[in-house]
């Protein structure tokens, strides 16, 4: 079902596509910053959800008073299907998609206009990401993500990440009718596309302007519950892009690198070491749980 509010006339630049189940409260916040988008860039928000519990609040829908709303209503069938209902009822020449824990800084549009204006040889583009340093898990998500992008950066401005908390393409670039994302992937789906993108040599291009702060309502607890739940769908990925003979998974000594950038930048900052232990921490539960599926894969299929 969809249900549309929308009495513009004007051409629509971005359409924001945002997959939610069961986010509203994050969601609101997230729609509460497209509301304070600066400079007059045109956009649609097109919310697609993933079959929650319940349909959208009253609280959700209002915001179609201060901007172009669409609400798709749908059966719960993974994120990657309903980003890619998001794109087939989409009207924005650039398809913008964030996370609902996600909140767009108030120039982020205006700065991704001007980039994918400055550079028309670049469809891909990866947004900057930033955690909003509230609590340990806030402050670990930002030591995470500023050692990931500024290691994935490449010389050309290129980089070598891709994260749907914050991510966009030209919508001539794709095709509409399969979608961006395959459904076969449940997780890790940005991490597949990633994967497509590099066969085909055509990393994103990094805005660094264009900032997306993303906000984990969870404790530390209760992330790495949802680390657990995770990890066999996005192991199963992983051996989807294995595959295609795609080598995405860093080595270990470039992990070490990592790890060792953000044990110093936990020290310069003032953060404190108790982040890094949660990032290093989560990091290391996935490796382990992804080696234990791994060797209980093996043996199934040993005759």
């Amino acid at each position: 079902m969809i249900e549309r509010q929308d009495n513009s006339t004007t051409t629509t630049l971005f359409s924001i596509i945002i997959a939610v189940y069961n986010d509203w409260a994050p969601l609101d916040q997230c729609l509460r910053s497209l509301a304070e988008q600066k400079n007059g860039v045109s956009f649609e928000a097109i919310v697609a959800d993933d079959g929650s519990s319940e349909a959208a609040p009253e609280i959700i829908r209002r915001w179609g008073e201060c901007y172009p709303l669409t609400m798709i209503r749908l059966s719960h069938a993974g994120i990657s299907t309903a980003r890619n209902q998001g794109v087939q009822a989409s009207k924005g020449k650039i398809l913008v998609f964030v996370d609902a824990d996600c909140r767009l800084q108030s120039n982020c549009l205006a700065a991704l206009a001007a980039t994918v204006a400055d550079f028309p040889q670049h469809n891909y583009f990866q947004l900057h990401l930033v955690g909003d340093c509230v609590g340990t898990v806030g402050k670990a998500e930002e030591l995470r993500l500023a050692m990931l992008q500024e290691h994935m950066l490449q010389p050309d401005g290129r980089i070598r990440y891709l994260n749907t908390a914050g991510f966009a393409v030209r919508k001539s670039a794709v095709d509409v009718a399969q979608g961006v994302f395959d459904p076969v992937a449940l997780r890790a789906e940005d991490t597949f596309l990633m994967a497509a993108l590099m066969q085909r040599a055509e990393l994103p291009f990094f805005v660094a302007n264009a900032t997306v702060e993303h906000a984990i309502p969870l404790s530390v607890l209760e992330c790495l519950r949802k680390d657990l739940r995770s990890i066999y769908l996005e192991a199963k990925t992983y051996d989807l892009i294995a595959s295609k003979g795609v080598r995405f998974r860093v080595g270990y000594g470039e992990r070490f690198a990592m790890v060792w950038s953000m044990w110093k930048a936990s020290g310069s900052r003032s953060f404190g070491r108790r982040p890094w232990f949660v990032v290093t921490g989560r990091q290391g539960l996935r490796l382990i749980a992804s080696y234990v599926y791994r060797c209980f894969r093996a043996v199934r299929l040993t005759p």
